[in-house]
């Protein structure tokens, strides 16, 4: 089974994740172009994506300098040789991240669409534990839910429901004191709370430790805070739409 992520970047106006359009050549990712000449509808995720992601920036910095202290340099070598094998090394090892997060981001949604099939349960049933002792009432929800908003952007979210808009992050933690939870976080889980028309909605971010399996950590975003978001988000999709010349529908 294949799990596309929300950042698909690009939907039809009926909520559909545009994952592959007809191209010259065959069917394609969707870009901007395709968008202009489809109607299609810009992610959540791609207009967050004009802002700088300082949590994300960050750990990218700590990679490359892992990498750079874990590499021996190569008798002869050329420092700027050197620094072309550290970020290849650096590249390589956040592929790793990214595809373990996927992993296991696919085994939470299995869990949650048949509610029997346990994929991956170090990493599962401790999320399940981690919902049922956070909500109050935690029924009803549905995983991968997409959306169209007439506001002019779309999405999928992770799992929601009549009270709650969830989104999960895997991450490298050991600590739940370290943060974890940023401000385009609360952008997204404002924007998907909008996009769902759950206006009242609880938005919570559930972080899952892929290198502490069982280490569950749900951060739950404020009223204030959304509303901040949402403001954040408005702004974002204003300038995403004067920079790309994205007409609205």
């Amino acid at each position: 089974m294949t799990h596309p992520s929300e950042s698909g970047r690009f939907y039809w106006p009926d909520g559909r994740p545009a994952y592959e359009v007809q191209g010259a050549k065959g069917m394609v990712a969707p870009d901007i172009r395709h968008a202009k000449k489809l109607g299609l509808l810009p992610s959540v995720t791609t207009i967050i994506g004009e802002a700088a992601k300082p949590g994300l920036e960050h750990w990218k910095v700590r990679q490359g300098i892992l990498s750079a202290l874990t590499l021996p340099q190569n008798e002869g070598e050329s420092l700027d040789a050197f620094a072309d094998r550290v970020m290849l090394d650096s590249k390589e090892q956040a592929k790793k991240a990214a595809e373990r997060g996927t992993a296991i981001h696919a085994a939470i949604q299995d869990y949650y669409e048949t509610g029997s099939s346990i994929l991956m349960p170090e990493y599962v049933l401790p999320v399940e534990k981690a919902l049922m002792d956070w909500a109050t009432v935690i029924c009803d929800l549905y995983p991968e839910k997409s959306f169209a908003s007439p506001l002019g952007f779309a999405g999928k979210v992770d799992l929601s429901g009549e009270h709650y808009v969830l989104d999960f992050k895997t991450k490298e933690f050991a600590d739940t004191d370290k943060k974890l939870a940023w401000d385009e976080h609360c952008i997204q889980l404002s924007a998907y709370r909008v996009g769902l028309d759950l206006p009242d909605a609880v938005c919570a971010n559930v972080f899952v430790s892929v290198n502490n399996p069982g280490l569950v950590h749900i951060h739950e975003w404020t009223e204030e805070q959304l509303q901040r978001g949402w403001k954040m988000f408005c702004a974002l999709k204003d300038y995403y739409y004067a920079r790309t010349g994205l007409q609205r529908a």
